[in-house]
């Protein structure tokens, strides 16, 4: 595969991941079709090269993209709700996010792609293992209906890739943060933490703040899905730091960062959620090659900068 030549469909091109990655892809001269339905979007402007088509990335209206752009490679990374969403309407979220998933796939397929990329959850698949930091040999022993569904499409995209005998392989994400991250929702705690302290509020933590994740800089995974596009493994690998990192830690390094108040409102502890989360990064540093590059001390300095520019730019 030249290349120059490759042409990769990105579904959630328009969001926090997405947009990271696109723009690197670009940068490495691939044409790139985006598919994503604006329900999530970060609001950053995509390279006026890429195609852009407004729709559910399961939607006969992505199948007809797809099958017109004739992508080598397909990166899936759209994704609906959370642990605590898809926890209040576990079938609404199969409907949503799973059969979805499982129709691109088979639109892909359809369309003649080579290679299929999709972004799971290392943070949720493993449960909490026994031992740590967790590798891919490690049980999928999830807690939550968002884990078990994103086991669920690494197991169809396994499938797929042997009915076709095509390359497929799921990316197992720790807790992704960086600049460009929704802060209005239910997670990613990092950029509810940084709104919360711009607006003069109090950060929240849900539960005694110990839990831990493998919290990795969004540019770090990007800079993973762009080598896992151009590559040619199948199966599952850890996208993390290798290095657990408690809320209560990460919450104080942004107070810090920000001068703002000391006080920290903690509440009732949220169900489904894992106590330790760390990924073992062993195989990804080895097959695709790649390895998480920016500190959490780093990223979090970065991503507070960027959310307090974005801050400062609003209308008063």
């Amino acid at each position: 595969m030249a290349l120059n030549a490759t042409r990769v469909a990105v579904t959630g091109g328009a969001g926090f991941i997405g947009t990271h990655t696109v723009e690197m892809l670009v940068a490495a001269e691939a044409q790139v079709l985006v598919i994503d339905d604006h329900s999530h979007p970060c609001g950053a402007a995509l390279p006026a090269e890429v195609e852009i088509v407004r729709t559910d990335c399961g939607s006969e209206a992505a199948a007809q993209a797809l099958n017109s752009f004739k992508p080598a490679v397909v990166l899936h990374l759209a994704s609906k709700g959370g642990v605590q969403r898809a926890a209040r309407d576990p079938g609404d979220h199969v409907r949503a996010s799973l059969a979805s998933t499982v129709a691109l796939f088979h639109s892909a397929v359809q369309a003649g792609a080579r290679r299929i990329v999709t972004a799971s959850s290392g943070g949720t698949i493993y449960g909490d293992p026994k031992q740590l930091p967790a590798r891919e040999t490690s049980p999928a022993a999830p807690l939550s209906v968002y884990g078990a569904a994103k086991r669920s499409e690494e197991v169809y995209l396994a499938a797929f890739g042997r009915r076709h005998a095509i390359s497929t392989i799921a990316l197992r994400y720790g807790n992704v943060y960086g600049p460009r991250q929704d802060g209005t929702g239910e997670a990613g705690v990092v950029a509810i933490t940084c709104r919360r302290l711009l607006d003069g509020a109090e950060p929240r933590i849900y539960g005694d703040g110990e839990q831990t994740r493998d919290f990795v800089y969004v540019g770090d995974v990007a800079a993973a899905n762009v080598a896992a596009v151009f590559g040619s493994r199948s199966g599952e690998l850890n996208i993390g730091t290798g290095h657990e990192t408690s809320i209560n830690s990460v919450v104080k390094l942004l107070l810090k960062a920000s001068g703002g108040p000391t006080n920290i409102e903690y509440l009732t502890a949220r169900e489904f959620e894992v106590r330790r989360a760390c990924l073992d990064p062993t195989r990804a540093n080895r097959y695709l090659p790649w390895k998480a590059r920016v500190s959490i001390d780093s990223g979090l300095a970065d991503t507070w900068s960027w959310f307090r520019k974005r801050h400062l730019a609003q209308p008063q």
